[in-house]
């Protein structure tokens, strides 16, 4: 028997509508996933400049070497040092900061804020005074033996813009006793010591 024209005609209208939703139907898969593509990179060049700007004005890692800091900090201790609050605010006593060994940059001392602008430091019998003061703390790992008082044997007159730092395991330390460290001015500040990274047993704020 033969089949009516219209029936053949309607099956070529039907198989051509197929194969046009088909093409459209790709079309829009191509575009849809041409799109998350666009947003994925869009993400990840938005993480890499946020962590390079976080790195450079914000925050920076660095990593502890030797016992100068136990007990606070310890070698090889990892950390992400605060770049941006000193510009906003001056550096307290007992911050923990970090700061270059000289004009290189490229080697950093850590140390903790003991002598603030226009004070008097002196170290005397192993104990430090501000002002003629005791200073109250407790951040000494051991008391200052006699040879390791150095330049603060003498009153120290700081600068209005410059700070005594020691380290707080007071006799395997070089820092403001020794007339290659001296005073420390602002400027030369890089940042505070802010989290610890490493170890993961030691994550996390420190104090100060």
């Amino acid at each position: 028997m033969t089949r009516p024209k219209w029936l053949e005609s309607g099956g070529c209208v039907l198989e051509q509508q197929n194969l046009e939703l088909n093409e459209s139907s790709n079309s829009g898969k191509a575009k849809r996933i041409a799109s998350e593509s666009l947003h994925m990179l869009f993400y990840i060049i938005l993480v890499f400049l946020s962590t390079f700007l976080i790195l450079h004005f914000v925050g920076q890692r660095t990593q502890v070497l030797g016992r100068s800091m136990e007990n606070a900090l310890s070698n090889q201790d990892n950390l992400i040092v605060d770049k941006l609050s000193y510009h906003f605010m001056k550096p307290h006593r007992f911050d923990i900061v970090v700061f270059p060994v000289d004009d290189t940059k490229d080697v950093f001392y850590i140390k903790r804020i003991i002598g603030l602008p226009g004070e008097t430091v002196q170290i005397i019998d192993g104990k430090v005074y501000i002002n003629n003061k005791l200073l109250n703390e407790h951040y000494g790992k051991e008391e200052i033996s006699l040879d390791r008082e150095g330049i603060a044997v003498k009153p120290i007159i700081l600068g209005d813009k410059e700070y005594f730092v020691l380290g707080d395991n007071r006799n395997h330390s070089m820092d403001s006793r020794d007339p290659e460290v001296g005073n420390i001015s602002k400027s030369a500040i890089i940042g505070k010591a802010w989290i610890r990274v490493w170890p993961l047993n030691r994550f996390g704020f420190l104090n100060h």
